[in-house]
């Protein structure tokens, strides 16, 4: 928001402060100001200068030579090529050695054989605005040779505020205004444009009217809670005088005509959109507020035709849309200088609609940038009089006397409870009801007492204001966030229970971080397969489901990661994933863990290779992480695969406790990745996470005193027994005393019985009071060993 401090000023007297410390204020109050421009600090050297006559260049189709009288008793000759340079005219001259922003410096020169003494300039070469097409052509009574800085109030600073989108207060000066004049709403004066004028009525209620013959409908309340409208007849349309056109300039504005203007000039100043239209140019003349049909079009005033959908909220009359509602009005209806009689609205829409016209014909205007974020309710009668006013006085125009204010939804100030014992506890302070109150009226907030409560009436202009903890915030606000205490208070962090699931996923990152394994973020869309989800509005072919595994996106991850050279991939991903739900109900959702590895499974070292991962080190991984979530046991598994990825010959189950799947892990089938030929095997898990930690607790064990005793056992296990029964019947026949069992050699070939493999098995036996003697171990060995024997027929080799 571009904010004129002269501007400021008319508006609020009290406003006495240099433009810096107005700046560094409202940055305190939450609107930074991203640049203070002072707007006559590099135009110094411009003047004012009378064309006195325009002749052809002799040389050159498109420039001229005009004979310029800059204020000296020689007349000037300067060539130039703005298309509206006209004798008699009154514009800013550059004589030579004066400088423009930007530093560039006027030179007496030659331009096609002719010599020009100085340059005429237009709005943008001042810095002034982005007009360029012409020069800036001057209107009132001016001597030519007077400072150009001083004559037209340019002795201004424009402050460029950093406005955020729930405060569309402060995208008016009167708003701005209210924040920085020490009596705030108090301090705001309007001062009337045509003294002594009669004011406005305004008549009307529900959703139908009319105004000096003009019938006005609301057809669609929730798009147009209110509108206004007024006419002024026999208007003169021309240029603004110079005090207008210098504001609006002043906050980086592009002058019009007085009409025009006009309505600029309240848009900016109370922050609503105003409109004009040429009444003569309306069908009926009638207005009617509707949607659009599909199929309308409208030639919007930036010359591009537009074609409506049915969502779209137009201005029309008797037979076809003459405006955008909130965003535009339309090239038929414009106000020209061929216009006498003029059709003012001043409306409120809804923000929805208008963001959705903008948005879906890619429009963004100053009017539909306020109506997105929000317009105060009660504003229209004031702004409507407001922008009467000025164009009866700048345009020479009559107004009729009654105006019509169209409500068919009434609005009622929000009410909220504040309680100063609140406000102390949140911000650390002892803030009374007295000075609540004192700090919330400058800005319009109307507080009275009711116990040890505040009743706090919100005005329309803050419809971000909606919660006891807003007050607050306004109170921190206005007091000065530099006023608190340095010193940390007492500190709760809050009263809300951790989510179970989050230890869930805490405890699944620490695993696998601490495996090696990096976070991956894959997107929750894939291809069509039966098993998935449809999405109503796809992307496109290749993302037209949702997923119903996480391993497809990590496989691709770890594919991309081929493409660019890297061999040694770890990625997980904790995700959603989908299924379709029964009979047209909704589809399942369910929170999955999922890792992918190939490579090597160390880092490179000086001192050998290293080795790749195995379905021994995926074992590893999976017991660990089923353990650490308390998911169930890992077993062999056979049949199906998790995602349809893996390998049936080298897979592993999670059995959880009730008897069901939930997970699996294993190796990835060469056909369901495309692997270059030096790539190692992928290996990936897939686990359903538990909704909580169902994990017993670690019990403290103090460290052993005694030494432990160790035996090692050859054993002579059939092909068909698994080392997981060898372990089994070992711990339980090991009683006590048996601290740990592990195997640490497997040989088979010649000296071992066909059918049998040699596992060697480690024993670690220690007593927790006393060092064990010989017997001891020796009883518990053999116990091992005929328990061994009767149950999976093992012997000792």
């Amino acid at each position: 928001m571009n904010i004129s401090y002269r501007w400021l000023q008319s508006i609020a007297p009290t406003i006495t402060s240099p433009p810096g410390e107005l700046a560094e204020r409202l940055g305190m109050l939450g609107a930074p100001v991203d640049e203070l421009i002072e707007l006559g600090a590099e135009i110094g050297d411009i003047t004012i200068a009378r064309v006195e006559s325009v002749r052809p260049h002799p040389n050159a189709d498109r420039l001229r030579i005009c004979a310029v009288d800059a204020g000296g008793e020689e007349r000037l000759q300067v060539v130039c090529g703005a298309p509206n340079v006209e004798a008699g005219g009154m514009y800013p001259f550059a004589p030579v050695g004066a400088r423009l922003p930007g530093g560039v410096q006027i030179r007496k020169a030659k331009l096609r054989g002719e010599v020009s003494e100085g340059m005429l300039c237009s709005a943008r070469e001042l810095g002034l605005g982005r007009d360029h097409t012409g020069l800036m052509a001057l209107h009132g009574e001016f001597q030519p040779g007077t400072p150009f800085v001083e004559q037209l109030g340019l002795d201004d600073a424009r402050l460029v505020v950093d406005v955020t989108p729930n405060r569309p207060d402060l995208l008016s000066h009167v708003g701005v205004a209210r924040e920085l004049a020490p009596g705030g709403v108090a301090d705001v004066r309007l001062a009337p444009f045509s003294p002594g004028a009669p004011e406005l009525t305004l008549d009307g209620a529900g959703n139908e009217g009319a105004v000096a013959g003009v019938r006005v409908r609301i057809e669609d309340a929730e798009g147009c809670p209110r509108y206004a409208a007024a006419v002024v007849r026999g208007v003169r349309v021309g240029p603004s005088p110079e005090w207008l056109a210098t504001r609006l300039r002043a906050a980086g504005l592009r002058p019009i005509n007085n009409v025009v203007d006009a309505t600029n000039y309240v848009l900016h100043e109370l922050g609503q959109p105003v409109h004009a239209f040429d009444l003569a140019r309306l069908a009926g003349p009638e207005i009617r507020v509707r949607r659009a049909v599909a199929g309308e079009a409208i030639r919007t005033l930036d010359g591009v035709e537009r074609e409506l959908g049915g969502d779209s909220l137009v201005i029309a009359d008797a037979e076809r849309p003459v405006a955008l509602a909130g965003v535009m009005g339309g090239e038929e209806s414009e106000v020209t200088e061929e216009t006498r009689d003029v059709f003012i609205e001043c409306a409120l829409f809804d923000p929805r609609l208008v963001r959705k016209t903008a948005r879906g014909l890619g429009l963004s205007t100053d009017a539909s940038y306020r109506f997105e974020r929000g317009v105060d309710p009660a504003l229209q009668p004031a702004a409507l009089r407001r922008v009467v006013d000025l164009i009866v006085a700048t345009a020479d125009g009559a107004a009729e006397q009654v105006a019509l204010d169209l409500r068919p939804r009434g609005f009622a100030p929000a009410e909220i409870s504040l309680r100063p014992a609140r406000v102390a506890r949140v911000l650390g302070v002892d803030v009374d009801g007295a000075e609540i109150a004192a700090l919330l009226a400058p800005i319009g907030f109307v507080s009275r007492e009711d116990g040890d409560v505040l009743r706090v009436t919100v005005p329309g202009w803050r419809p971000d204001v909606t919660r006891e903890v807003d007050l607050i915030e306004e109170v921190a606000r206005r007091r000065g966030y530099d006023s608190f205490p340095e010193e940390l208070l007492a500190y709760r962090p809050s009263r809300a229970r951790e989510d179970p699931f989050v230890p869930v996923l805490r405890r699944a990152r620490e695993v696998l971080t601490r495996w090696g394994f990096l976070e991956a973020r894959t997107a929750a869309f894939a291809s069509a397969a039966p098993e998935r989800v449809p999405l109503l509005n796809p992307l496109s072919a290749e993302e037209s489901q949702l997923r119903a595994s996480l391993l497809p996106g990590l496989l691709r991850r770890v594919e991309h990661n081929w493409s660019h050279g890297t061999r040694d991939v770890r990625l997980f991903e904790a995700g959603t994933v989908f299924a379709p739900g029964e009979a047209g109900a909704l589809p399942s959702e369910e929170i999955r863990l999922a890792a992918v590895f190939t490579g090597a499974s160390r880092p490179t070292h000086w001192s050998g290779a290293s080795p790749v991962w195995d379905l021994w080190d995926l074992e590893a991984l999976l017991k660990e992480t089923v353990d650490a979530l308390g998911l169930g046991a890992v077993v062999p598994a056979g049949g199906g695969a998790a995602g349809g990825v893996l390998d049936d010959r080298q897979r592993y189950h999670v059995v959880s406790t009730e008897g069901g799947v939930a997970g699996q892990g294993g190796r990835v089938r060469a056909d369901a990745v495309d692997a270059p030929a030096w790539a190692e095997p992928v290996f990936a898990v897939e686990l359903v996470l538990p909704g909580r930690l169902e994990v017993p607790q670690p019990v403290y064990r103090p460290l052993p005193e005694f030494p432990a005793v160790e035996r090692d056992l050859a054993l002579l296990v059939p092909d068909g027994t698994e080392a997981a029964q060898v372990d089994a019947v070992l711990r339980a026949a090991g009683g006590d005393l048996l601290e740990r069992a592990w195997p640490f050699d497997l040989y088979a070939g010649k000296g071992v019985p066909e059918g049998t493999r040699s596992l060697a098995w480690r024993l670690r036996f220690r007593h927790s009071e006393r060092t064990l003697t010989d017997e001891e171990v020796d009883r518990a060995v053999d116990a091992v060993l005929r328990a061994l024997g009767e149950e999976l027929d093992v012997q000792r080799r």
